[in-house]
């Protein structure tokens, strides 16, 4: 028996495998990103880069760091992780001999000539009992390089969380700069809403305007403050969501003051026009792992077909009293070869080769789905990408005209040169260009947040 589990790594070496040649299949996608209008000339190629690299704010940063130690998503990704990397190591024991062991103690009375009890008979049993399996046609062997891939896979699960926290953190720290512009903006608009209702009641008191002038100015006022308040939700709102992605508290002076400021830290990535760098992507990596998990089921359940060779032994010891147990005659030994092979399972077996292999092609069609959805997020990411700046400029040229109207309709309004309803009007435009600044602004800034996230995340 000692020899027979020394040689034991030697068999399992030579073992076959009947795993079918995995070859990594093409890109479903074309070899460039879109060219052309919408679409900017891009960088030939793209480095490898982390988020910091992105986010340049220290705040931000701060954030992203705190919710990589503290989110709960994160949390259940590494205990996943944990899970799978458990699964291989019992997997992979089943590769390896085992030894198991009994005991036992079993007490009888004991009875003189005239059948009473003088006395109790202790008698006891042990043994060891060595197993191993002949993993000749390279079943377990590829049980374990299954579990090994669904480890790898459940890593790169965890690193596509990763990159999604940091772009959801991103995106919600801009929502916040934007809404905390968006509250100023609300707040001007108060302020000079309350202006006009004082210069109309004091036109009205000069009978130089009539009373419906002021009534219109009261519901500019009205719809203004109801903005207002609504606006301060808004921003709370994101402050508890920035706080559920980090999963601590999140300290004020790390947020945003504005949309300007919290846009202009936040840089743009080449996306270089090989599209083979989608291969990169935690999602795709994940689907590969995953198809070349059901690559080994094959091969398993194609060894399933054939014959299952196990050896064992057992090594005894067995007294009718505990004094004597090891004694020399209390010693057992004997060892087998066992060979098991289902003569008829109702074509159970070669059933299962053909569900790994259905399993194989939809693992497949998994991975060129990921990649080809990959490629669209690109491909829209940079489509937006072509035109914000010219939507982030044309806006900011319609603010200022907006702007130069309502100054200018003010003035007439007060020299009574025209109706209360002109000023109104530009005071709507203004109102509404200005949030449109913000809400472009805002867009670009995500944009460029999406490309990180499109292509991959940090680079490896």
């Amino acid at each position: 028996m000692r020899k027979l589990l020394v040689l034991a790594p030697v068999l399992l070496a030579g073992c076959t495998s009947l795993d079918p040649t995995y070859r990594t299949p093409a890109a479903p996608v074309p070899v460039s990103w879109p060219v052309g209008d919408p679409y900017r000339a891009e960088a030939p190629a793209l480095p490898a880069f982390t988020h910091r690299d992105v986010l340049r704010d220290v705040r931000l940063q701060t954030l992203v760091a705190q919710a990589l130690q503290n989110n709960r998503d994160l949390r259940i990704a590494a205990a996943n992780i944990a899970a799978a990397r458990a699964q291989v190591r019992i997997t992979r024991a089943n590769q390896l001999p085992r030894l198991d062991s009994a005991a036992g103690v079993e007490v009888t009375p004991r009875r003189d000539q005239d059948g009473d009890i003088d006395g109790v008979r202790v008698g006891g049993s042990a043994s060891l009992l060595p197993s191993f399996e002949l993993d000749l046609f390279g079943l377990l062997a590829s049980q374990t390089r299954a579990q090994q891939e669904r480890l790898l896979a459940t890593g790169a699960a965890e690193r596509a969380v990763r990159v999604a926290l940091i772009g959801d953190i991103a995106d919600a720290w801009l929502t916040y700069a934007a809404d905390t512009s968006l509250l100023s903006i609300a707040e001007n608009t108060v302020a000079a809403a309350e202006r006009s209702r004082v210069l109309t009641e004091a036109r009205l008191r000069g009978g130089v305007a009539p009373r419906t002038d002021l009534l219109q100015a009261v519901q500019v006022l009205e719809t203004a403050r109801a903005d207002l308040a609504e606006q301060r939700a808004r921003r709370a709102q994101d402050a508890n969501l920035l706080q559920l992605l980090v999963g601590a508290p999140v300290d004020p002076s790390l947020l945003p003051r504005s949309i300007n400021e919290a846009a202009a830290s936040i840089a743009a990535l080449p996306a270089g026009l090989d599209s083979r760098i989608l291969l990169r992507r935690p999602d795709v990596i994940e689907a590969e792992y995953r198809l070349r998990a059901t690559n080994a089921d094959i091969g398993a359940a194609r060894a399933a077909l054939f014959p299952r060779i196990s050896l064992t032994g057992l090594l005894g010891l067995a007294s009718s009293t505990l004094g004597g147990l090891f004694s020399g005659s209390a010693f057992n030994f004997s060892a087998g070869a066992d060979a098991s092979y289902s003569i008829f399972n109702g074509g159970a077996a070669r059933a299962n080769v053909a569900l790994a292999r259905a399993e194989q092609q939809a693992a497949l069609a998994t991975y060129e789905r990921a990649i080809q959805a990959g490629f669209r997020e690109v491909a829209d990411a940079l489509a937006d990408r072509g035109t914000l700046g010219d939507r982030v400029a044309a806006n900011q040229r319609n603010l200022s005209a907006v702007n130069e109207t309502l100054r200018l309709v003010t003035a007439r309004y007060r020299e009574g040169l025209d109706p209360f309803l002109n000023v109104l009007d530009a005071q709507r435009s203004a109102y509404a260009t200005e949030r449109n600044v913000v809400a472009v602004q805002l867009a670009a800034a995500q944009n460029r947040v999406a490309v990180y996230r499109a292509l991959g995340g940090d680079g490896v």
